[in-house]
């Protein structure tokens, strides 16, 4: 028997295995989330299927995502990074990448977990939208308006709100399956 699935990622077994596997799950520990908004930075103005594509790629060329190790980053190896035909060779975003890191580390000094800060945007507790098609979700709301300035304000590069809300959306801060889908009441 086929699942009902949302719309967006219905006929590519990728992105399906993806939705049915990760996404709108919450997540709560730092690394995931620091993977999610590094993937979410490099997907600006690309689709996520393009990132999705390359996403092992980004694992093994960015240290499995370890922000202590990304924050370090020389220059040789941001030279390194934009030579690999495996991720997306954008220059600002490679080195965004190793300032967000930074700012990612100077707010767990600051509150004990980047976990602790991003979900206390949102109480703790995920928003659960009722959708019936996915094109109904916004791509901003206010308070990925409000996380965007903050992150902002405090040094992140590449998170503009619609960044912000796509990364709620992947890490589980807002649930936006589609009622009918099989994800919605499970996640």
């Amino acid at each position: 028997m086929d699942k009902h699935r949302c719309g967006w990622c219905v006929g590519d077994p990728l992105y399906e295995a993806y939705h049915d596997q990760e996404w709108g799950v919450p997540v709560k520990d730092d690394d995931t989330l620091f993977e999610f908004l590094i993937l979410e930075t490099f997907q600006a103005g690309l689709s996520w299927i393009t990132v999705l594509r390359k996403r092992e790629n980004f694992r093994e060329a960015f240290d499995h995502f370890d922000y202590k190790k990304i924050a370090g980053y020389n220059q040789d190896k941001i030279d390194e990074l934009l030579q690999n035909p495996g991720i997306i060779r954008n220059k600002l975003k490679v080195n965004a990448t190793v300032s967000n890191a930074k700012a990612f580390m100077n707010i767990q000094k600051e509150l004990g977990s980047f976990s602790k800060y991003i979900w206390g945007f949102v109480n703790g507790t995920p928003i659960k939208n009722t959708w019936e098609n996915y094109k109904q979700a916004p791509a901003t709301t206010e308070i990925s308006d409000v996380i965007s300035k903050d992150l902002k304000k405090r040094g992140f590069k590449f998170v503009g709100s619609t960044v912000i809300y796509a990364h709620m959306q992947a890490t589980g801060m807002v649930n936006d399956h589609e009622i009918h889908c099989f994800r919605y009441d499970e996640v």
